[in-house]
């Protein structure tokens, strides 16, 4: 987990490419539109409220979030799809997400890997990204920007005693540090 443009969804695929690590993805599903360049499927499930309600009914959601952006309310959660407790799962989401995933399969099963990054660095990789965008949606970067802040605030990171946390300056170091971690937890 990380605030948006750290790099999480780069480090996550590396992670799920480094075979010795053993870890099957969990891929989260959104209501929002599909950016330019996203897989349905691989970034996330890609769905609409209707989708959402029967899965709900179905009784396999484990958590969901609703974020009232400038484009409307796009909702984001995590379903519970035959997740196997002889396992190892990587998924990519926040702080709230994790807090629940922690609940739903207990704080032994979870382990939180919280990815840093210089507010200025993360700033210039989201306008880099939105302007490859064929519609950029630069009032809806900023508020997430802003977002974030509030939602990875330091207050909120002790208080659910998130300690593994990586900088990602260095994208290969952070990336083998982060391995290293997920072998030692074994």
């Amino acid at each position: 987990m990380g605030k948006s443009a750290s790099g999480k969804d780069t480090i996550y695929r590396k992670l799920l490419e480094n075979k010795s690590l053993g870890l099957e993805k969990i891929i989260s599903y959104t209501t929002r539109p599909i950016r330019a360049g996203e897989v349905d499927g691989v970034e996330y499930h890609f769905t609409d409220e209707k989708g959402f309600n029967k899965l709900d009914k179905a009784g396999k959601v484990i958590e969901t979030r609703v974020y009232d952006t400038v484009y409307g309310p796009w909702r984001y959660f995590t379903v519970d799809e035959g997740i196997e407790k002889d396992k190892d799962y990587l998924i990519i989401g926040t702080l709230e997400q994790f807090v629940a995933l922690r609940d739903y399969f207990g704080s032994k099963r979870v382990s939180p890997i919280y990815i840093d990054l210089d507010d200025g660095e993360r700033l210039q990789r989201a306008l880099n990204r939105e302007r490859k965008q064929p519609e950029p949606k630069y009032n809806e970067m900023c508020r997430r920007f802003l977002a974030d802040s509030e939602d990875f605030s330091e207050d909120k990171l002790e208080k659910e005693k998130i300690k593994n946390r990586f900088e990602n300056i260095d994208f290969d170091n952070c990336v083998r540090n982060i391995a290293s971690f997920i072998q030692s937890g074994r």
